[in-house]
């Protein structure tokens, strides 16, 4: 006779292991389907180029914020000096004023103009003492000497007071800018770090082929120089071939682009500002066709900057990791303009 028993059901413990191992292995199908496939090398670095451009142009504004420090500082410390000086005489004039007060109250008594002066302030108070028929011509002379002063003085101290406050709020803008720098070049290596050494080592042949670092492996033809001092500032900037790109270097040891330049320009007797986007203004305007050694050419909306070498070649600081080299116009970036720098 056949057995009618139920079939024994599953324990409650069962049906719950199995129920979440389905669900892992649910999630699992579902990231697999969905994980970004890995970059490619190309796809690489395209992203890390695109982060040294960022970063390029987070460093020369750090650049400006620098600058802009430097000056500032200086200004405020001649002014404070200055503010010294100016009080030093208010005090010389006070004193003076002392002396008056001193030989009237000698000769019987201060003269209440004179007293009301001393124990007020002058800015209100010289209107009234000029109408007083008490007060000699020099005494009235006196009086509006040190009013001028004090007037001077208080504006003095206001405008220092004013470039302080700009100091703070450029240091502020200078931490800022930093961290930016710091951020994308950061980013870029992790990106490199994603790939194999293989793929590292292939990227790095690739970036010194389009590097030169001599000029007897690079043809530059036989054009004339812009100028004497483009001439001159090339020269200079040819001595430096190999040294190392460092963001907000200015030389002789290491470069960013826009230090490069400068720094050149410098051995060739002729200052230049220290940015790429206030070296676009330090000369003219010239387009591509009219491009002679010793231009400035500018890439990468105003990112980056390099020398104009001749045909067709940059001598610039490229980017974090690589050196000062000639390379092609054609695999620096988008050419923007160039500029000529005049003696």
């Amino acid at each position: 006779m056949a057995s009618h028993r139920r079939p024994k059901q599953p324990s409650r413990t069962r049906v719950t292991v199995l129920t979440a191992t389905a669900a892992a292995a649910v999630a699992l199908t579902s990231q697999a389907a969905s994980a970004a496939p890995k970059p490619t090398k190309s796809e690489v670095k395209a992203k890390v180029d695109k982060l040294y451009e960022e970063a390029g142009l987070a460093t020369d504004h750090y650049n400006g914020a620098k600058e802009k420090q430097k000056k500032l500082e200086k200004e405020i410390g001649e002014l404070q000096d200055k503010v010294a000086r100016e009080q030093e005489e208010l005090n010389k004039l006070r004193t003076g004023l002392g002396s008056l007060a001193s030989q009237q109250y000698r000769s019987g008594g201060i003269d209440p103009s004179v007293q009301l002066f001393l124990s007020s302030n002058p800015d209100d108070y010289l209107d009234k003492a000029s109408t007083l028929d008490s007060l000699s011509a020099q005494q009235l002379e006196s009086l509006k000497k040190v009013q001028a002063k004090q007037r001077t003085l208080a504006q003095e101290r206001a405008e220092a007071t004013e470039k302080l406050k700009d100091l703070a709020d450029t240091r502020t803008e200078l931490g800022k800018k930093k961290k930016e720098v710091q951020s994308k070049l950061s980013k870029a290596q992790k990106l490199l770090n994603s790939l194999t050494a293989a793929e590292r080592e292939a990227m790095a042949a690739d970036d010194a082929r389009a590097s030169r670092s001599s000029a007897s492996r690079v043809d530059l033809g036989n054009e004339a120089a812009a100028s004497k001092f483009g001439a001159a500032a090339l020269s200079a900037a040819a001595t430096q071939l190999g040294k190392p790109y460092v963001s907000g270097g200015t030389g002789p040891n290491s470069y960013d682009c826009s230090g490069l330049t400068q720094w050149s320009y410098n051995q060739a007797g002729v200052g230049i500002t220290r940015t790429t986007y206030t070296q676009q203004n330090d000369g003219t305007k010239i387009g591509m066709s009219q491009l002679k050694p010793g231009d400035l050419v500018f890439f990468n909306n105003l990112a980056h900057v390099g020398l104009y070498a001749g045909n067709g070649q940059v001598l610039h600081a490229p980017h974090p990791g690589a050196v000062v080299r000639y390379e092609s116009m054609s695999t620096v970036g988008t050419f923007m303009f160039g500029v000529r720098i005049a003696g």
